[in-house]
């Protein structure tokens, strides 16, 4: 009886790690309404050569390819609201899941990246 209950302690742990560890993926027009939102924070996981060639506007720039990614959001504050992209959707959804895992609970995830919103016609700064 005592393998069953810790076998199903195993499982529902593991299960609310694995729901912990994602964000919440948006298409175009609902990460155009987030980061319209007060008090949002985008952030824009890409190397500083991409950025530089065209950002969603507002965006702070923390390249998750870095080597500090890790450190530089633990500068962050944690109880604000994260809208986080990068080119495609891959890398955004690799930084959310790490600031998940660093205590990140708000954290929204641009699918398709920054390629989908120039292709939906959405402004891009230098």
């Amino acid at each position: 009886m005592k393998k069953v209950i810790a076998s199903l302690a195993v499982v529902f742990l593991l299960a609310g790690c694995s729901s912990s560890s994602s964000a919440t993926d948006l298409s175009v027009s609902e990460f155009t309404g987030k980061v319209a939102e007060q008090g949002v924070v985008t952030l824009d996981v890409r190397t500083p050569g991409e950025f530089n060639e065209g950002h969603i506007e507002g965006s702070q720039l923390i390249d998750f390819q870095s080597g500090n990614f890790e450190n530089e959001i633990a500068a962050l504050d944690k109880s604000k609201t994260y809208a986080v992209y990068c080119r495609s959707g891959n890398r955004s959804g690799q930084a959310v899941k790490v600031m998940r895992e660093a205590g990140f609970n708000n954290l929204y995830n641009l699918n398709g990246g920054v390629i989908d919103w120039a292709n939906a016609g959405l402004p891009l700064v230098n």
